[in-house]
C-alpha cells in the first residue's frame, strides 16, 4: 500500500483474532514511530506493555477487543506549560505513526483514552509528571469497520488575506 492509502484505509479495530503479534514486529513499528515530530527532540514518549495482570485490573468493558498486545503510551511533562503541550501533541504523533506502520503490514490497532482516568493511572503506577495519551490496543483485525463519513476538506479551510 502507498502511504495515502494506508492512512485513508486505516480503522479503529474493536474486535481482534487470538493471533499473537511477533514482538520483532511491534518493536519496528514502535521505533518507526521514534521518527514522529517532537519539538527541541524531546521524546517524550514512554511506553508501558499492558500484561494480563494488569489488563485485568483496568476491566476495559470489551477486554480491549481481546487483542493480543495492550500498551499504555506516557507523554513526559516539559519544563513550561507550552512544552508539556507540545509533548503531547508529539506524543500524539507516535500514536498515529505507530498505528499506520501496523497498518501497512495488516495489523490492526485501537486508539482508547480509558487509562486516563484516576484509578486507571494509579494502577499503571504512572509518574505524576506524565501524561497518558492513550491505551493502543495491537491484532489482527477480526472485523473491519466502515469508514465514517468525515466532512469535506473544503469546509475546514479559511483563508486569510
Amino acid at each position: 500500500m502507498d502511504i495515502v492509502e494506508v492512512i485513508t484505509t486505516r480503522r479503529n479495530i474493536k474486535k481482534f483474532k487470538d493471533d499473537p503479534i511477533n514482538p520483532d514486529l511491534i518493536q519496528k513499528w514502535l521505533q518507526a514511530a521514534t521518527m514522529a515530530p517532537n519539538h527541541r527532540m524531546t521524546q517524550p514518549w514512554e511506553i508501558y506493555v499492558i500484561g494480563p495482570e494488569t489488563r485485568a485490573k483496568i476491566n476495559h468493558k470489551t477486554n480491549f477487543g481481546n487483542a493480543p498486545y495492550v500498551m499504555a503510551v506516557l507523554s513526559k511533562h516539559g519544563a513550561t506549560a507550552i512544552e508539556t503541550d507540545e509533548n503531547a501533541f508529539a506524543t500524539a504523533c507516535f500514536i498515529q505513526t505507530f498505528n499506520l506502520a501496523a497498518w501497512a503490514e495488516g495489523v490492526g490497532t485501537f486508539w482508547s483514552s480509558i487509562s486516563i482516568s484516576a484509578k486507571n493511572r494509579e494502577i499503571l503506577n504512572v509518574p505524576e509528571h506524565y501524561d497518558i495519551i492513550g491505551t493502543i490496543a495491537v491484532g489482527i483485525p477480526e472485523e473491519i469497520p466502515e469508514p465514517k463519513p468525515r466532512d469535506p476538506i473544503q469546509s475546514k479551510i479559511k483563508q486569510l488575506p
